[in-house]
């Protein structure tokens, strides 16, 4: 099986990236993906189930922190490298949030959009779709906000801005 994940920013509302990944892949095989799509650097990571309001729940941690297999239940934390897809996402729309800066909480959001068979000659992850670049990784000032076609089209009329030589009555 294979799923369909589609990944939001909040600090780009233009960010989207969608990217399919097998069922029987870890957490960890996900954080190196999105880690390599992204190009950011190696780093500290963490995924949060969510429930469908983005309320965390259940953590996975890059490191293992000692939860150990099975202690899910008692808010230990779990280590990525033992969570498959498959064992923690059961339906369509189950969420997950993939905390990249754990000091400064910066995240994605992560949805499951479709459940497929694997495709003959696919070679998995791979990425389904981009749009607009992802945000910086280490300054969350330098996001740029790119990708409004208003803000484009306007762009253009901003000669006038400033001109008082420019006369509008006749």
């Amino acid at each position: 099986m294979i799923y369909r994940f589609r990944m939001l920013s909040d600090e780009n509302d233009h960010f989207v990236r969608d990217f399919e990944m097998a069922a029987d892949s870890t957490l960890l095989d996900m954080h190196e993906f999105i880690i390599q799509m992204l190009s950011y650097d190696p780093c500290m990571a963490s995924f949060f189930k969510a429930d469908d309001r983005w309320e965390r729940q259940q953590e996975y941690t890059y490191m293992d922190m000692g939860g150990g297999m099975g202690d899910g239940g008692n808010g230990m934390p779990l280590p990525m490298a033992t969570a498959r897809l498959c064992d923690i996402l059961n339906f369509m729309h189950d969420r997950l949030i993939y905390v990249f800066d754990p000091f400064t909480q910066r995240a994605y959001y992560i949805e499951v959009i479709e459940a497929n068979e694997e495709a003959d000659g696919m070679t998995y992850p791979r990425l389904q779709f981009e749009h607009s670049p992802a945000p910086d990784q280490y300054d969350p000032e330098a996001n740029e906000q790119s990708g409004s076609i208003f803000e484009e089209m306007m762009g253009e009329y901003s000669d006038f801005d400033g001109d008082d030589s420019y006369d509008d009555e006749y």
